[in-house]
């Protein structure tokens, strides 16, 4: 409804007219804001500026609605005071039950001032309604209009904070950093809906992505920092937000909230090292994921001799040496990698490959023939454990494109 649909003269429908002076309108604005004021707690400065100016803008109307006059001004001073009210931390809904209050003492003044007939009294009940919904959506739109206002001005500190930090870049002494992070690295598999056929894969990943940006915003108040595509990204958690012990409930979280398993690594830093860290953390989950690893939280200790193993370098290279003669034999590089997954296990790995244990037996003996290093003494399964994770590595940056 537009300011249009009250700038006509109509009918008066009241045997008397209201009085419509400076002195009247500022007792009814008084007895409203009593009214608000005992229904709960308010700045005396809002309630006596900003929501003042609503309750008197809306009974000005009023008046001159149920006398029959034209509502002749427009609504941007009623928006400007709701406006006000919004950034002096006013809730919409104590605003809304103020001008609901001034409309109730609408009807009571048509009550007293002597409608004509039946007739009057439900034509004065529709002009109150009517202008009733007309500040209620004046007031809700300059509520949406600051809090987008709001939400674009923290969406661009936020950024820049973020920025800063990731980027390396010099730290501005306007702005506030936590004393130290946690630098999550994390990834986002794909949703299932988004291989589905019929619906758009775009569209399934980004809502993906909305959950679980949505959770990180609930769960830590907008305290955490993040740079996230539908693949995954980088979160910055104060340490002061969540223990280290914590950081597991909350992927486990942030995972049921995007319906996908996370698979996260973690590096503690202080301001100006997270930009350092961040890289770190991100190598750690390329090794976590190369190796796969289940989803959740991986940290530098448990992953710190593969890690060591899996950069570029002679080591690496010799090491992943070791395992050339298996390159003709891929049921034993298989055999391999699974007795090691199932912690030596011969009976789990003859389970998981669908073969007798026996074989299993065999297949390793030639394994320690192939390479010179027997899998069923420490020595060599700590050689050949070190070679699988070297040759991840190598393989790992063969890929074209830096990919994962």
């Amino acid at each position: 409804m537009t300011i249009e649909s009250l700038d006509r003269p109509e009918l008066g429908v009241l045997e008397r007219q209201i009085s419509s002076t400076a002195r009247d309108l500022d007792e009814l604005t008084r007895a409203v804001l009593d009214h608000v004021a005992a229904a709960g707690p308010l700045p005396a400065a809002a309630l006596h500026g900003e929501v003042k100016v609503v309750v008197r803008i809306c009974l000005g109307w009023l008046i001159h609605r149920l006398n029959g006059h034209p509502v002749r001004t427009g609504t941007d001073g009623l928006e400007a005071a709701a406006a006000g009210c919004a950034r002096a931390g006013v809730p919409v809904d104590t605003v809304l039950h103020a001008v609901n209050v001034g409309c109730k003492m609408g009807l009571d003044l048509i009550a007293r001032s002597g409608p004509a007939d039946m007739l009057g009294v439900v034509t004065g009940m529709g002009r109150v309604v009517e202008l009733s919904k007309l500040v209620t959506a004046t007031v809700c739109k300059a509520y949406v209009r600051e809090h987008k206002a709001d939400a674009a001005e923290h969406h661009t500190a936020t950024h820049n904070l973020t920025s800063v930090l990731l980027g390396g870049q010099p730290m501005p002494p306007e702005m506030r950093f936590a004393a130290e992070y946690f630098v999550l690295a994390i990834a986002l598999p794909a949703h299932p809906d988004e291989t589905r056929p019929g619906l758009d894969r775009q569209v399934v990943a980004r809502r993906k992505l909305r959950r679980l940006q949505s959770a990180l915003a609930t769960l830590l108040g907008g305290e955490a920092l993040s740079l996230l595509s539908v693949d995954g990204g980088t979160v910055l958690v104060p340490t002061t937000a969540r223990t280290d012990a914590e950081l597991d409930g909350l992927v486990q979280a942030l995972a049921e909230a995007a319906c996908v398993p996370i698979t996260a690594t973690v590096v503690t830093a202080r301001p100006d090292e997270v930009s350092t860290a961040a890289r770190q953390a991100h190598e750690l989950l390329d090794t976590a994921q190369r190796m796969g690893l289940e989803p959740g939280v991986h940290r530098f200790a448990e992953l710190a001799l593969q890690h060591q193993l899996s950069r570029p370098g002679v080591a690496r290279d010799l090491l992943g040496d070791h395992l050339a003669p298996l390159d003709d034999h891929p049921e034993l590089r298989e055999t391999l990698q699974i007795y090691i997954d199932t912690d030596l296990s011969r009976l789990r790995s003859a389970e998981r490959l669908g073969i007798h244990p026996n074989t299993v037996d065999y297949r390793l003996r030639r394994i320690g023939e192939l390479t010179g290093f027997d899998p069923a003494r420490a020595s060599g399964v700590w050689y050949l454990r070190s070679a699988l994770v070297a040759r991840l590595g190598v393989a790992h940056g063969r890929r074209p494109n830096g990919s994962h």
